[in-house]
């Protein structure tokens, strides 16, 4: 709600109608409008009402809305006092620490909030959208997160379906707990592994798993049932692997969760996979291409017809990278059709058929179906056999764009993969338009990054060009609080992205190897995968030994 004294403040500007402030500031208890609100009010200009508020209290004003706040910073207040007191920390020195407010009476509150940072407080006046950008970045503690945790449940599904197991309270919360941390630390999997003697939660981060927790053995079965009761499982089979799903809303912020289980020798091993739709990156230009690279790929999926293909090992982005496609291909006039094992995001506007064998939903059994749809645009999760191969290539073929993923090491690898299905060369050549091939790095902590001196024999050695090596300031992260120590935070995509040229189709119809097809892809001015690890070291994004291990398999 509005701040009594904020709304005064307005009000003498005069920069918006009574008539329009009248409605937010009621003093009700279901007026939940608050003065970001104000930013939705098209004649509104917020950077001018701030220089106004500026000068007539005598504050600084700062334009904040590209400013970069240092993670430490921004954790110097918790997300309900950002709330309570309308202040955002963006700078900490000896001094003072300085504070960003769009309400210029906060100053009054100089005491308490002195108090809450114990330091000197400096306050900088901005625009609500700034202050709103900035704010963006303040994350809940775990402890404030619990309290706003609850199940999401279809309307028709009532409460006495689900089995209910005396778990305790105790267990409710802990299980919670694990939920809002994996939550908070962007855990992309949590493992609940129980052996003979111990038993650990293990969270995996930028694709590494750690150890974050080794919870009391008495605990053990109350979790697996706690959760196993979450993802509407039967929690009285424990011979059989199980699957499920938990819909939660985290921080008002729906989250699922999907559940597997898995009989092992002492007790069931659960492991939760988080699908966030808010991490969920649909902007191609922000997943780690080169300008050349997005421009062939682009190419390639704005062709009225042919196949896309996008391969690499489990967790390495094929299915962000199939979505940004989606997402730019998706327009009013287009029918656009998915089959998934299973969906993981859901996409207004597009139609997607999760695949399940029990019932003879296979892939091949989808796309025949999708055939008959009068579809533009086809998505399939994985071509895994010739028969689901031959129906993408004829969907290609006649006339429908079709995007797909395969389990190779490199782009070239991919047509010959194809060719090994039993895939006619004259088909491959006729129906691919594109291929890529991407891997994940972990990008250095830019909260503790800093320069490493590396010999320019081993940065040669690792396929730096002599002139190159000699140039090229590598950085590694030291490890820090912000990185829990690894030195790496976040990841960030490397492709190789093969052009069907006609000198390639050339190769492909001679039946040629992999390995001819690449020599000649590159000299038409393909980016391997280590030539685009490389590129990603050079620029301070991530380490050396981060790109060798994600190009081992590149012998170019």
């Amino acid at each position: 709600m509005f701040r009594k004294e904020f709304a005064n403040v307005i009000s003498e500007t005069g920069m918006i109608p009574a008539k329009d402030m009248r409605p937010m500031v009621l003093d009700k208890e279901d007026n939940k409008i608050s003065e970001l609100d104000l930013l939705d009010l098209s004649f509104f200009d917020d950077v001018k009402f701030a220089k106004v508020l500026a000068e007539k209290y005598q504050l600084t004003f700062i334009d904040l809305t590209k400013a970069k706040v240092k993670e430490r910073t921004i954790k110097l207040i918790k997300k309900r006092d950002v709330l309570k007191y309308r202040v955002l920390p963006i700078q900490k020195t000896a001094k003072a620490v300085s504070v960003a407010i769009y309400d210029p009476t906060i100053v009054a509150l100089r005491p308490e909030l002195q108090t809450l940072f114990q330091h000197h407080v400096e306050f900088i006046l901005t625009s609500l959208s700034a202050w709103k950008k900035i704010y963006g970045n303040v994350t809940e503690s775990i402890d404030e997160l619990l309290h706003t945790i609850h199940e999401v449940r279809p309307e028709d599904d009532k409460e006495e379906d689900v089995k209910e197991d005396d778990v305790g309270e105790e267990v409710i919360t802990y299980v919670n707990k694990i939920l809002a941390e994996a939550f908070i630390k962007k855990v992309s999997d949590i493992h609940i592994e129980p052996y003979e003697k111990t038993f650990r939660i293990r969270f995996r981060v930028d694709g590494s798993l750690i150890i974050a927790h080794e919870p009391n053995m008495k605990l053990m079965r109350p979790i697996i049932s706690r959760l196993k009761i979450l993802a509407q499982l039967d929690i009285s089979e424990k011979r059989k692997p199980q699957d499920g799903r938990i819909k939660l809303s985290v921080g008002g912020q729906p989250i699922d969760y999907r559940v597997s289980s898995l009989p092992t020798l002492f007790g069931e091993k659960v492991v939760l996979r988080l699908l966030d739709q808010s991490n969920l990156q649909l902007d191609m230009t922000k997943l780690g291409f080169e300008v050349k690279q997005l421009e062939v790929f682009q190419n390639g999926i704005h062709q009225p017809y042919g196949m896309c293909l996008v391969t690499g090992p489990t967790g390495s982005g094929k299915t962000t990278t199939l979505y940004s496609a989606l997402a730019e291909l998706n327009t009013i006039d287009t029918n656009i059709s998915t089959a998934e094992d299973p969906v993981e995001f859901n996409l207004e506007g597009i139609n997607q058929v999760n695949v399940r064998k029990e019932v003879g939903l296979t892939f091949p059994a989808a796309l025949k179906a999708f055939l008959r749809q009068d579809p533009d645009i086809i998505m399939v999760g994985e071509i895994r056999d010739l028969e689901v191969g031959e129906i993408a290539v004829e969907a290609a073929l006649t006339g429908h764009l079709v995007l797909s993923t395969l389990h190779t090491n490199d782009a070239p690898s991919t047509v010959t993969r194809l060719l090994n299905m039993g895939i006619e060369p004259f088909l491959v050549v006729g129906s691919l338009n594109v291929v890529v091939a991407q891997r994940l790095c972990r990008k250095i902590c830019m909260e503790c990054r800093e320069p490493v001196q590396i010999p320019h024999e081993e940065l040669i050695s690792c396929g730096f060009a002599p002139s190159s090596a000699a140039k090229i300031k590598p950085h590694k992260g030291k490890g820090c609080e912000f990185c829990g120590g690894t030195g790496y935070k976040g990841r960030v995509a490397i492709y190789e992205v093969l052009e069907m040229t006609p000198l390639v189709k050339e190769l492909v119809l001679k039946n040629a190897s992999a390995d001819e097809i690449k020599k000649q892809a590159i000299k038409d001015g393909m980016k391997t995968l280590r030539m685009s690890a490389l590129t990603k070291v050079a620029q301070g994004l991530t380490t050396l030994d981060e790109a060798i291990v994600n190009s081992a398999a590149d012998k170019f």
